[in-house]
């Protein structure tokens, strides 16, 4: 058990750093991040910041000096210095959890040896591999890069047998899988805290609407099509969690069809469908996430109101703060971001 007044490190700098870095605080932790980035919105929160990239191995032998355990904010961090890391000091989740979720043939492989059901998927590793996978699954479907993709980004929709070449070309000539296309009326996620004792709390499924490949909201409870289905998704989370022996929060995302839950991917971490969970339940995803990797009893996931609603602000609607503030329903988290861009996640909003 890692107990309060210890410092916890935390590899990443961005938004879900800085929520599990102000969890961490309430609780008595110091917290000392991590990351290559000039701007750091978990580093104006955090006690210390280290800037240096995640391969620098005496920049992660120093941070380990000083902490007196690990976790990541975000899955796109070499696993080696993971694995480095935790030869020094103890860092959970695991190199194991991150290296499936990276890569995701490896991460639908998985799933599916668990009983999970991806959509169709053939690996794309040249130009003619995609006519391969094209005659074999058929139009309309979606090319991804497996590594490195979020947001929408690393994607290509193919319509037609003349947008190959295109979608080809757009992701760079990347190793990459094609998705079949998958007729679904909802998209929700299952967020679960796994303990280091194996216990597990999961939250209310959220209903999530995207624009644009993005996360625009989050819903809770979800309609009753989602629940029908909840179940036999968080049955699968919970295979998931304990065949990786997976320590943290860990998300999976669905999509709801008539035929049943279809995983579409993993995240092993916090994720922006649970930020409603800061005033939504008893303990939110980040402060479940910083008892997980401390070694303390998980807390409850039960609701503070009937409906939740998250927003996030995209760019420009961040401008909209002090109409937010002034809403007495709304609970109003800026990252700290200085540039505005379109499609950037400024913040976020939590209706009650």
């Amino acid at each position: 058990m890692i107990e309060p007044g210890s410092t916890i490190g935390i590899l990443g700098g961005g938004q879900l750093g800085r929520m599990l870095a102000l969890a961490a605080a309430s609780m008595g932790y110091r917290v000392h991040v991590l990351a290559p980035e000039a701007e750091l919105p978990a580093g104006d929160v955090a006690a210390e910041v280290t800037r240096a990239d995640y391969t620098d191995r005496a920049a992660l032998d120093r941070f380990a000096a000083s902490i007196d355990v690990a976790t990541f904010e975000f899955e796109n961090i070499d696993t080696a210095a993971i694995r480095h890391l935790a030869t020094r000091v103890p860092v959970f989740p695991s190199a194991d959890s991150l290296e499936v979720a990276q890569d995701r043939l490896a991460e639908k492989r998985f799933v599916e040896a668990l009983g999970g059901r991806p959509a169709a998927y053939h690996p794309v590793d040249s130009r003619a591999d995609l006519d391969v996978a094209i005659a074999a699954l058929g139009l309309p479907a979606v090319l991804k890069t497996r590594r490195m993709g979020y947001d929408g980004k690393g994607q290509a929709r193919l319509h037609s047998a003349g947008d190959a070449d295109a979608a080809w070309a757009a992701l760079g000539g990347q190793p990459a899988i094609l998705e079949a296309w998958v007729d679904f009326s909802h998209e929700f996620s299952v967020l679960l805290a796994r303990g280091q004792d194996g216990d597990i709390a999961s939250w209310p499924v959220p209903h999530n609407s995207h624009e644009g490949g993005i996360l625009a909201t989050s819903r809770v409870p979800a309609p009753p099509e989602i629940m029908a289905l909840v179940p036999d998704a968080v049955a699968l989370a919970r295979r998931v969690a304990e065949a990786l022996d997976h320590v943290g929060v860990l998300t999976l995302e669905f999509f709801a069809t008539p035929d049943g839950p279809r995983f579409n991917e993993m995240a092993p971490r916090v994720h922006n469908s649970g930020h409603w969970t800061i005033e939504g339940t008893r303990a939110s995803q980040f402060e479940n996430h910083i008892r997980a990797v401390c070694g303390l009893p998980l807390g409850s996931t039960a609701l503070t109101a009937p409906e939740v609603l998250m927003r996030n602000l995209l760019g420009e609607d961040v401008h909209d703060w002090a109409k937010l503030l002034a809403d007495g329903r709304a609970h109003l988290h800026l990252y700290g971001k200085s540039e505005v861009k379109p499609g950037r996640k400024m913040g976020h909003v939590t209706f009650l």
